[in-house]
């Protein structure tokens, strides 16, 4: 049976199947670190493609607590969930064929999707486009890594600022034909010291977006009742606290944050 497109699935009906659905591996993604597999899952005739990471096949990280990265690519989706602004696939931890692990809906973008995030002529950024660093090619042509100054995206930084994201390649940004703008592989995510690497710096110490403010508010509520309750289902005490502690540090400042001195401000690859 073919998967259908995922974009007419609502989220509570994806969130069934992925929870309850049968799983039927179709092969491994060879280009990530951690054992990452596409998989069709199936409920009551409707089947959909699926990312199935599971717990046993995460490498050893020397910063991240082993068997953790599941659960963290769960607290994504529930930090996305509260903002209301859709930024990560349905996401859940179940056992699976090769025992528990974090099962994604599969995203497909049209082939003709273009990314807003990337290399450019650095004499030829995209006029509407943020440069966030200088680079060279191998016959020293200039570069610029820069991405669109887009409030999609600005959604997507203002998120990875709260969950501490380590790892925003333009690669983990998903363009699918809703017109939303997602991110996926957050499982190196939700650390209580300042990791954020990223390819969105294009605003920084710039004010934050304008609905930012509301969905921050919202967010320090909900932490201190039912979503700080479900992370800590998948996280320490203390990582949701310095959830909480970011979030605040946000409202506080209203701006986008600016990148640490002591780690690395850009993951690699960027793309």
């Amino acid at each position: 049976m073919t998967a259908e497109p995922a974009a007419a699935l609502a989220e509570s009906d994806a969130l069934d199947l992925l929870a309850h659905g049968q799983i039927e591996i179709e092969g491994r993604l060879v280009d990530a670190s951690n054992t990452t597999l596409r998989a069709e899952i199936t409920l009551g005739g409707m089947t959909r493609r699926c990312v199935y990471k599971p717990v046993r096949g995460e490498r050893p990280l020397w910063d991240f607590p082993d068997g953790t990265l599941a659960g963290r690519e769960v607290s994504a989706f529930l930090v996305s969930q509260a903002t209301g602004w859709n930024l990560v696939p349905p996401t859940i931890l179940r056992d699976g064929p090769l025992g528990p692990g974090a099962l994604q809906l599969w995203i497909d973008e049209p082939d003709d999707a273009e990314s807003l995030i990337g290399f450019v002529p650095a004499y030829d950024v995209p006029q509407g486009w943020l440069p966030v660093a200088n680079a060279r090619d191998e016959d020293g042509d200039a570069y610029a890594l820069a991405h669109a100054d887009d409030p999609r995206l600005a959604r997507l930084a203002v998120f990875d600022a709260v969950i501490n994201n380590a790892d925003r390649k333009g690669g983990h940004v998903l363009y699918p034909a809703t017109g939303v703008i997602q991110g996926v592989d957050h499982g190196v995510s939700f650390h209580t010291e300042n990791k954020l690497r990223t390819v969105l710096w294009g605003w920084t110490g710039k004010s934050l977006i304008g609905e930012a403010g509301d969905v921050l508010g919202g967010l320090a509520s909900r932490l201190e009742a039912d979503l700080g309750e479900a992370l800590e289902q998948h996280l320490t005490v203390s990582e949701v606290q310095h959830i909480r502690l970011r979030v605040r540090r946000l409202l506080r400042g209203g701006r986008f944050p600016k990148p640490s001195q002591d780690w690395p401000a850009i993951p690699w690859p960027p793309v």
